[in-house]
C-alpha cells in the first residue's frame, strides 16, 4: 500500500487542504492519503496554534466518511520540534510493508535543502508537490523522485480564516460545514 503523507499545522484545517488531500488520494498512483497534524513545524512559531487534538478533531471531522483520507496524530508521541525524516524512521520501523511518500506545495519543495537530512527524504520517498503560484520548485522539479502534480488551488489560508474567526466574520464555504459548526459552538480562534 502506498500511502501519501500530507504534514500540516492544520490550524484550521480548510477547504483547499482537503481538496489536495483528496486529488492526491484519487487522481495519483497513492492508495491513501494521511493528513499528519505536526504539533510544531519547526519552521514556524508555535504561539499561533490550536491545542493538538483540537487541531487533530477538526481534520477528523473535515474527512468525515472519505475512505481515502485519514487523520494521523502520529507525531504527538514523537520528540518536537517534529521533522519529517525522524517520523519517516519511526513509520518505517512501524510499519515496514507500506510505501511512504511526501505531499508538499512547492514553496515547502522550494526550501526542502533547508529541512533536517533532506537527502534521506529524497534517497527513500516520492515526492508529490502541488504548485504555489509564487514559488519556484526550480532544479528540484527534475529530480527523479519529485512529481509535480496539476491539483486544483484555491488560495486561501489558515491564517485568514483565523482572522475571519477572531472578527467573528463567516468563514462558510472555506471550511467544511462540519468544522465550521465546531467553530461557531467553541472558542478556538477566538
Amino acid at each position: 500500500m502506498k500511502i501519501g503523507l500530507f504534514f500540516g499545522s492544520f490550524n484550521p484545517i480548510h477547504i483547499g487542504h482537503l481538496i489536495i488531500a483528496n486529488y492526491m488520494a484519487t487522481q495519483t498512483d497513492l492508495d491513501k492519503v494521511w493528513l499528519v497534524v505536526s504539533p510544531h513545524n519547526p519552521l514556524k512559531p508555535r504561539a499561533s496554534l490550536a491545542r493538538d487534538y483540537d487541531r487533530l478533531h477538526l481534520v477528523r471531522l473535515g474527512i468525515g466518511d472519505n475512505p481515502r483520507l485519514e487523520a494521523s496524530s502520529v507525531e504527538f508521541g514523537l520528540p518536537r520540534p517534529s521533522y519529517t525524516v525522524d517520523t519517516l524512521a519511526y513509520l518505517w520501523d512501524k510499519y515496514p510493508d507500506r510505501n511512504f511518500a511526501l505531499i508538499m506545495g512547492g514553496d515547502n519543495l522550494a526550501t526542502l535543502h533547508l529541512w533536517k537530512n533532506y537527502e534521506v527524504l529524497l534517497k527513500h520517498c516520492d515526492i508529490y508537490v502541488y504548485r504555489r503560484p509564487s514559488a519556484d520548485v526550480g532544479h528540484w522539479a527534475q529530480h527523479p523522485r519529485v512529481r509535480i502534480c496539476p491539483a486544483p488551488l484555491l488560495d486561501i489560508s489558515s491564517t485568514y480564516i483565523r482572522e475571519c474567526l477572531r472578527k467573528g466574520r463567516s468563514v462558510r464555504y472555506l471550511v467544511p460545514d462540519a468544522v465550521r459548526e465546531y467553530l461557531e459552538s467553541s472558542n478556538l480562534y477566538r
